[in-house]
């Protein structure tokens, strides 16, 4: 099945400023007259989960999720940009809930698993730098408690 969403990998470019400016001053002007259509939030909550800036990913989040309550005829493009938010702010668990939702509904949709497996990749990456970190920690502590006996047996 075709689709015209953008491939995970995507989520990586951000939106220039006066790109994402465009779309907020959009859905302001909507906002301030009391009806924000789906599209201009749609948009707006986009731009903001695309940017590097984690504030503005956590309000996109936010935009997708009211979304996704109240519409449900985009349910499913916001299932993808719920699954990519978090996953941009490094929310792996919630990411790969939204992304399962999706992969359930449609098992052979690309994005879904080009997502599914740079979240799988973080993880791992994540995983194995704990990993070291917590071996680091075990090797000082021990050199630091082998100096302790050292000294101890010395006197």
């Amino acid at each position: 099945m075709p689709t015209e969403l953008p491939y995970a990998a995507d989520a990586e470019e951000s939106l220039s400023f006066d790109e994402l400016e465009v779309l907020r001053l959009q859905y302001q002007k909507e906002l301030s007259q009391s009806h924000v259509t789906v599209q201009t939030k749609f948009n707006y909550a986009w731009g903001l989960v695309k940017s590097p800036m984690r504030e503005h990913q956590v309000e996109g989040v936010r935009l997708l999720q009211e979304i996704y309550r109240a519409e449900p005829a985009r349910r499913r493009e916001c299932l993808y940009y719920l699954a990519l938010g978090h996953y941009k702010m490094g929310n792996y668990e919630e990411a790969r809930r939204f992304n399962a939702l999706l992969l359930d509904k449609e098992p052979s949709n690309l994005q879904a698993q080009s997502l599914a497996s740079l979240i799988d990749q973080r993880v791992t990456q994540e995983g194995y730098i704990g990993m070291a970190i917590v071996g680091g920690v075990a090797a000082l502590s021990t050199l630091a408690l082998a100096t302790i006996i050292r000294r101890a047996s010395r006197k």
